[in-house]
């Protein structure tokens, strides 16, 4: 593909950066898909409510939700996976899972607290003494809840001069900290709540420590195997496996752009690099927020709820647990976690029990800096899927 102007804002910050990729025609409409049942009552109210997510200004070109109540799943969806086409998302398809990939290091450091190889309580200095001294009180604890107080490395200026030259780029992941270990922390430690994308990757780094494994091979151990997530990985590199949904950036009057392969994965690595499918996403946070990989004293710590709103944030009122958001809605409270990338903005979320579930999934970037008034209408969208899913 010739290679020419790409938009796209990092996918947590407001600072804008210009990247190359092509650029493909504007929006297309899907049309019905033959042998799909017809929808009634709240299913059309529901289909509704994504077709106006749809055509809202800077809206996605694809929309796909899952919600699952036992093993009853209905599967709602708007526009096309890839424009210039009339393919309907699948909950087969790839995507980047973006920040709700956080999650998934939660889910590892929380398994290794019950074999005793992890503690909350752990610092930074005694798991990873080469990390800067400023930083070494630091716990485990204040990583997965976002009270840390590390610097954001994805705010470095050095690293988006890199993405800036060459978005392909191949970083050593586990050296994504260097950006800013000149920095000192931006408050005493547990003292108050700031997300920040170099958390999980301080997670992942301990992880890795005491276990002296990769942590992607400690993903298929402790995650991917036991749940039979045989759709989900963490690439190194730019490419998504087929089939998968293309990621655009929509910034009208600028034409829409194709960013699916825009960014090499390792420069997000454990904060967001995990690429998977509606169908794994659905199977991983019904275990996840049931507490079905933990046992129950990790998980009553896990939930120790604080203010704090995930990225973008979620439906309702947020509250931040350990690697795990609680989002308060009209109609009641469900767990999750979710995530924006450019191209990609992702909702997961369960009931306590696990026994109920939604995945929302868009492909565009949406959060409070770039679009907040899509955000207002995304996370309106979002309450209404939980209120169907919660209904009795």
């Amino acid at each position: 593909m010739p290679v020419s102007r790409f938009r796209f804002r990092t996918w947590l910050l407001p600072a804008a950066v210009l990247l190359a990729v092509g650029c493909l025609a504007g929006p297309v409409s899907a049309p019905a898909v033959a042998g799909e049942p017809a929808s009634t009552g709240h299913d059309d109210a529901l289909q509704e409510r994504l077709e106006e997510l749809l055509r809202a200004p800077g809206g996605p070109p694809g929309i796909i939700a899952v919600l699952q109540r036992g093993d009853k799943k209905k599967i709602y969806r708007a526009g096309v996976s890839e424009l210039g086409t009339d393919r309907r998302p699948q909950p087969t398809d790839h995507m980047r899972i973006a920040s709700t990939a956080k999650a998934f290091s939660g889910a590892v450091a929380l398994q290794l607290v019950d074999r005793g190889l992890l503690g909350l309580d752990d610092t930074i200095g005694e798991r990873l003494p080469a990390l800067p001294e400023a930083w070494h009180a630091v716990t485990l604890r204040q990583l997965l809840n976002h009270t840390s107080g590390l610097p954001d490395y994805i705010l470095s200026p050095e690293l988006l001069a890199i993405l800036m030259a060459d978005p392909h780029h191949v970083f050593d992941s586990r050296r994504l900290l260097d950006f800013v270990a000149d920095e000192p922390l931006a408050f005493p430690p547990g003292s108050q709540y700031q997300y920040s994308n170099s958390d999980n990757i301080a997670v992942a780094l301990m992880a890795e420590a005491v276990t002296g494994r990769p942590y992607e091979e400690l993903l298929k151990r402790l995650v991917y195997r036991p749940l039979d997530l045989r759709n989900t990985s963490l690439p190194q590199g730019f490419l998504l496996p087929e089939p998968y949904l293309h990621g655009y950036a929509v910034d009208p009057p600028d034409p829409t752009e194709d960013v699916s392969t825009a960014l090499s994965a390792s420069g997000v690595w454990a904060s967001g690099g995990i690429v998977s499918t509606p169908r794994d996403l659905t199977r991983f946070i019904r275990a996840y927020a049931g507490g079905d990989l933990i046992s129950k004293p990790t998980r009553h710590q896990q939930l120790q709820w604080r203010a704090g709103a995930s990225e973008p944030a979620g439906p309702g009122v947020n509250a931040t647990g350990l690697a795990i958001f609680r989002y308060t809605t009209r109609c009641g409270v469900v767990y999750g976690h979710t995530g924006n990338f450019p191209g990609y903005t992702q909702l997961m979320a369960a009931t306590p029990d696990g026994k109920r579930s939604l995945t929302f999934s868009i492909t565009t970037q949406v959060n409070k800096d770039n679009k907040p008034e899509l955000l207002a209408e995304l996370r309106s969208v979002q309450e209404d899927f939980i209120c169907a899913l919660l209904r009795r």
